[in-house]
C-alpha cells in the first residue's frame, strides 16, 4: 500500500510538473506545433536516462525508485498526449505536421536517453565513482 501512495504523490509532482513546464514552452513557440508536448517527452526522456545510469550506481531504493520513475516520471513523459495530438494532426489534415511531430519526438527522445545516460556516467567518472 505505501508504494501505491508513492506512486501516487510521484504522479501529482510529475504530472504539474508537466502541465507548467509544458504550457511555458508551447507559450514560448507558438501554437502551431505541439512544442510542449515534444519538449516535455525529450527533457523527459533526458532525465530517465540520466537517472536510470545513476540508480545503477547508487540504488534510490525500494522505496524512492516507484517514486521517482513510475510516479514522478511517468505522470512527466506524455507519450499518450503526443499520440493524441498526432492522431489530432492527421484528422486535421496536417500530414507533414503529424509526421514532424512522430519522428522528432520518437528521435529526439531516443537520443536524449543515451545523452542522459552518458552525461550520468561523465559526471560520476568527474566525481571519481
Amino acid at each position: 500500500m505505501l508504494k501505491l501512495a508513492l506512486i501516487a504523490a510521484g504522479g501529482a509532482v510529475g504530472a504539474v510538473l508537466r502541465y507548467v513546464l509544458s504550457g511555458l514552452i508551447q507559450q514560448w513557440a507558438g501554437p502551431d506545433f505541439p512544442w510542449g508536448t515534444l519538449g516535455v517527452n525529450v527533457a523527459g526522456s533526458f532525465v530517465i536516462g540520466l537517472l536510470w545510469a545513476l540508480a545503477e550506481y547508487a540504488p534510490f531504493g525500494p522505496r524512492w525508485t516507484p517514486f521517482v520513475f513510475v510516479g514522478v516520471i511517468g505522470a512527466f513523459t506524455t507519450f499518450s498526449t503526443y499520440a493524441l495530438e498526432c492522431v489530432n494532426l492527421l484528422r486535421d489534415g496536417e500530414v507533414r505536421l503529424a509526421l514532424l511531430n512522430l519522428l522528432a519526438s520518437n528521435l529526439l527522445a531516443l537520443g536524449a536517453v543515451v545523452l542522459g545516460f552518458f552525461a550520468a556516467r561523465s559526471l560520476l567518472t568527474l566525481a571519481g565513482r
